[in-house]
């Protein structure tokens, strides 16, 4: 599986250490892990994700692989975690943490993410479901929670009879890298047309007069995008990508380095606006109600 195919290629080489004595006695191995630099006479060269390199001869190894990239630090983060940062779309939002579960409540939005318990992982308390639908009759609300598809929350519920809260698809939650997005979009900025600036804190809503609008928040480094609309009769003039373009312009301005967002699994059209600009699903998830 290793030669000089992989050269350019993330591997992990398992190599005899020669002269040295492993623990039971016979040659000491040791693994490396790194980009293949090159692979030429005799000599397999690893550079490791701390930038420095190992030759290693052929001879010496015992086996390896190519294996997957490392993904970005922002793929890394965990769903619920995504999920928490993308809070700050949602100022003046209750929050009441149930163990690893949040409970949500907006006294002023509708919006399933503003009125639903974040369950996505155990919530390592008990006591957790009869706490979650008292928490929302208090409010007068039907008690709906966003889990993952097909998890343990997700099979938790629905044997207790909730059900789909809609028949939507499931919603993706996308993150693209900030400076990359930026870059997908050098014509818009050139020929962008006035766009209106509304800050509020963290907050921004653009509006290009009354054809499109969209909405950011920014919080710790990441930068989200809700409520981008653009009126019927103006579609397909590109200014859905010239309000994104605002937005992210106004998230790098502040230092944000991730930017995310919510669709819908089948919206096809928002779909193929956002791979344009790199955003690809770190997870899907999906409401279910009692």
């Amino acid at each position: 599986m290793l030669g000089p195919h992989v050269v350019g290629q993330r591997i992990v080489v398992r190599r005899v250490l020669p002269g040295e004595t492993g623990p039971s006695g016979g040659p000491a191995l040791t693994d490396v892990l790194g980009v293949c630099l090159s692979w030429a006479d005799g000599t397999c060269v690893v550079q490791r994700e701390d930038g420095t390199s190992v030759a290693i001869a052929t001879a010496d190894i015992v086996s390896g692989k190519p294996v997957p990239p490392r993904p970005p630090a922002r793929h890394r983060v965990s769903a619920q975690e995504a999920q928490r940062r993308a809070l700050a779309l949602w100022p003046g939002l209750e929050t009441v943490p149930l163990g690893d579960w949040l409970l949500r409540h907006s006294p002023t939005s509708t919006a399933r993410r503003s009125r639903s318990v974040l369950a996505m992982g155990p919530s390592g308390v008990e006591g957790d479901y009869e706490q979650v639908v008292a928490f929302y009759e208090r409010h007068g609300a039907r008690p709906i929670a966003a889990v993952l598809p097909d998890s343990d929350e997700d099979a938790f519920f629905r044997g207790r009879g909730w059900v789909l809260e809609s028949h939507d698809a499931d919603t993706l939650f996308q993150i693209a890298g900030v400076a990359a997005a930026r870059r997908a979009l050098p014509g818009y900025r050139q020929a962008r047309p006035p766009v209106e600036y509304d800050e509020q804190g963290d907050l921004v809503t653009v509006r290009i007069g009354d054809r499109a609008r969209g909405v950011a928040a920014y919080s710790d480094d990441w930068v989200g995008f809700r409520g981008i609309e653009v009126s019927p009769e103006h579609r397909r003039q590109g200014l859905g990508l010239a309000v994104m373009d605002a937005l992210l312009e106004w998230g790098a301005e502040r230092g944000a380095t991730t930017a995310y967002l919510q669709v819908l699994g089948d919206n096809t059209p928002a779909l193929a606006l956002y791979e344009q600009l790199g955003f690809t699903t770190h997870h899907a998830y999906r409401y279910l109600a009692l």
